[in-house]
This record gives C-alpha cells, sequence and structure tokens, in this order.
C-alpha cells in the first residue's frame, strides 16, 4: 500500500518509517494551519511566525500518530506479536503486525492501548497549554500545544468508532470473537461495520460539499473511501492468516524443477530452455546444488554473436538469502517474503539442494481455492463472507 518510505528513527525497538503521502499531508496541514486557523487564532503575526507555528504542529502531529502506534506496538509485544515496524502514510500511521492476535483479550488490550495513549497525551498537552497561558509565557507555543491536545482529542475520540479496522472496531470483533468463539465471523461483522461506517461518512462527506464546506466534505469523502479499502483489507489479512497459517512450503512448491547447467551455452539455454518452457527464469544448478540463477533479463544485456561461445555461469545472478527458503517453512513467511522482495518466485533449498520452487501464483491459487472452500462452508451456514480486492495490511489509524 506504501509507494515509497524512508527511514526516521527507531523507538522501543521498533523501526519508524514515513511514506511520502505523509509528507504530502504534513505540507498542507502547515500550509492550513499557517494561513488560516493560527492567524484567527492570534491576529497581527508575522507571516514568518504563523509558518513556525504550522510547521512545528505538523511535526508534533507526526510524533503523535507515532505515540499512538507505539502504544500498540508495546502492547503487542507484550503478548508476543512481532511487529515489523511503524509506518506514517496519508491518513495517519500503520502498526505492521507479522501475525494475528492469539486471543481476544490480546486483541480487545493492544486496540484500546491506542485511544487511551492519545486521550493521555491530549490531557497532558491541555494541561502544558494552559500552564504555559497562565505563567504568561509565550502565547504562540501555549496556542500549538492546545492545538495539539486538540487534535490527539479528535484521533483518539475517532478511533474509538466501532468499525474495523479502528481501534474501536478491532475492539468489538474482540468482544464477538469471546462471545461466539468465531475469530473469522467476529472479523466478517466488524468489517461490515467499518464498511458502514465508511458508508456514512461518504454521504456525510457529499453534504457537507453540497452546503458549501467543501475541504472538509472532501476529506470525509475520502476518509470514507479508505475506510472502506482498510475495512475489506483487513478482512482479507484475517482470512489469509487464518487459511494458510499451518500450511508449509513443502507443501505447495513444485518439485524437481527444471535447473540449467552452469556450463551450458547462452544459446542452447535459449533454445531449449527458454522457449521450449515458456519460462522467464530458470535456476542454475551443478549436481542438484543450487549456484545461480538465469533469466531473459541477464541475457537481453548480452551481445547476441557471444551467445554460442558464453556460458551461462559466466552471465549468471547469484543468489541472495531473499531468492531462496527451506521448505519446512510457512506459506506466510513465503508470502511476505516474496512481497518484502518484490520477486514472482522463490526458490526452495535444503541445504544448498535446490529441492523445488513456490511461485507467487501457487500462492494465490492455494489461497483462492482456499477461500471458496470457505465461502461454500459459510454459505452453508447462511452467511456470505466480505470479499473484496484490495492491499493488505494491518492497524490504520486516523488522523
Amino acid at each position: 500500500m506504501f509507494t515509497h518510505r524512508v527511514k526516521l528513527f527507531r523507538i522501543f525497538g521498533f523501526q519508524v518509517w514515513i511514506d511520502a503521502s505523509w509528507l504530502l499531508i504534513g505540507g498542507l496541514i502547515a500550509w492550513t494551519l499557517a494561513g488560516a486557523v493560527f492567524p484567527s487564532d492570534l491576529p497581527g503575526l508575522a507571516p514568518s511566525t504563523y509558518w513556525w507555528m504550522g510547521i512545528t504542529a505538523a511535526i508534533g502531529l507526526l510524533l503523535s500518530i507515532v505515540f499512538h502506534e507505539t502504544a500498540h506496538s508495546l502492547v503487542a509485544r507484550r503478548f508476543g506479536i512481532e511487529m515489523r515496524g511503524i509506518t506514517l502514510f496519508v491518513f495517519g500511521g500503520v502498526a505492521e503486525m507479522a501475525g494475528e492476535p492469539g486471543s481476544p483479550g490480546a486483541e480487545f488490550l493492544m486496540a484500546l492501548a491506542g485511544p487511551v495513549s492519545s486521550l493521555l497525551l491530549a490531557a497532558v498537552l491541555f494541561v502544558a497549554s494552559g500552564l504555559i497561558a497562565e505563567s504568561n509565557g509565550p502565547q504562540t507555543v501555549a496556542t500549538v500545544v492546545g492545538y495539539l491536545g486538540s487534535l490527539n482529542a479528535i484521533l483518539g475520540i475517532f478511533n474509538l468508532a466501532p468499525a474495523f479496522p479502528l481501534d474501536g472496531g478491532r475492539m468489538l470483533r474482540a468482544a464477538i470473537w469471546a462471545w461466539r468463539r468465531d475469530v473469522v465471523r467476529a472479523t466478517r461483522i466488524a468489517a461490515t461495520a467499518g464498511d458502514a461506517f465508511g458508508i456514512l461518512l461518504i454521504v456525510l462527506g457529499v453534504l457537507a460539499v453540497l452546503r458549501g464546506n467543501l475541504i472538509g466534505g472532501v476529506w470525509q469523502l475520502l476518509i470514507g473511501m479508505f475506510l472502506r479499502g482498510a475495512a475489506s483489507a483487513s478482512y482479507q489479512h484475517t482470512m489469509t492468516q487464518r487459511l494458510l497459517a499451518d500450511i508449509s512450503v513443502s507443501q505447495v512448491m513444485t518439485p524437481d524443477p527444471i535447473a540449467v547447467p552452469p556450463d551450458l551455452p547462452v544459446s542452447r539455454f535459449i533454445e531449449d530452455y527458454v522457449y521450449r518452457c515458456h519460462h522467464r527464469e530458470f535456476p542454475i544448478a551443478r549436481r542438484g546444488r543450487l549456484v545461480g540463477r538465469i533469466g531473459t533479463k541477464e541475457i537481453a544485456a548480452l551481445d547476441r554473436d557471444l551467445w554460442p561461445m558464453t556460458e551461462v555461469a559466466a552471465v549468471g545472478v547469484a543468489l541472495t538469502p531473499a531468492d531462496t527458503i527451506a521448505p519446512e517453512r510457512g506459506v506466510l513467511e513465503a508470502i511476505a517474503q516474496l512481497s518484502s522482495g518484490g520477486r514472482s518466485h522463490l526458490f526452495v533449498v535444503r541445504g544448498e539442494r535446490l529441492v523445488g520452487v513456490v511461485s507467487r501464483r501457487d500462492l494465490m491459487e492455494l489461497l483462492s481455492a482456499k477461500l471458496e472452500l470457505s465461502s461454500d462452508a459459510d454459505r452453508g451456514r447462511g452467511t456470505t463472507p466480505v470479499w473484496r480486492a484490495g492491499p493488505t495490511h494491518s492497524e490504520p489509524e486516523m488522523p
């Protein structure tokens, strides 16, 4: 879901990233505050003063979202859930979990930590703003601190809405999960609530635009559309985790894949492998031992006149840990490895021996079959699962 992100810092062992989309929203926030909000609250100041106030408030909002997500992450760590990091993006932040909570209690407490942290921070900021004003401190500082208190209060209250995947929706899922003992059904109900809440925001946004509130209405529209997509994507994530949790790579890999000997001329490789097998890339193996990979991309960079006299090993690519996976690893790990590396397949190795290959297509077909069987079972119980296309992520938070 992220376009381009860069590292900011680490906190409590969690890597914090910022997506390029957040720079856009941060700039818009600073511009809005400097051009309209703060001049209205404190008229008569220099434009440069309003700009440093706006920039400071935008940075403060960024740190507030990190604070919110860190609270989620610390509680998740307490329950043994691996956290991959925190990413700030256009609609707030996301605490990226490697897996789902193992119990309703863990889910509830992890979700509750975010709004509680934001509301506590809001209270501290309100008190600090009041103390600065009462002690005749800089009014500009008191205004910025008070505004950040309001933003954190909004962040905490909004995330309490019972709409998955907001924190309130996750608490709703935890409650239904504890009651019905069925996390998939609980997720479906909570995701449906998230979808309905998104529709409500869209309707309210349209009404706001018709009444002349263009900026506020557009933001409600965008947040509503995002929330609907996030609810669907989070349901997908839960279904994927549950359906594929106990399946190993060895169960879905293609065993004994076609491998290219390293001393084969490139011209023979093209004729005997690429044109006959219709693959774009092949493993290079010597007596079953994986030594590299070769594909049409590497061949295209080589002068065609050199093909008959150049061995595959001379233009092949050395393998990295991101290119291989052990057969006993889980398919969820394979999916994560494929996504992070941007690859279409992984070579399955036991030690240094090539034993198979697993592709993104294999995993998607497996998931599709699992979903179809799951859907048939749900229809037998008279329920219909929510399923729409969209990216997978976890714990989105709305500013």
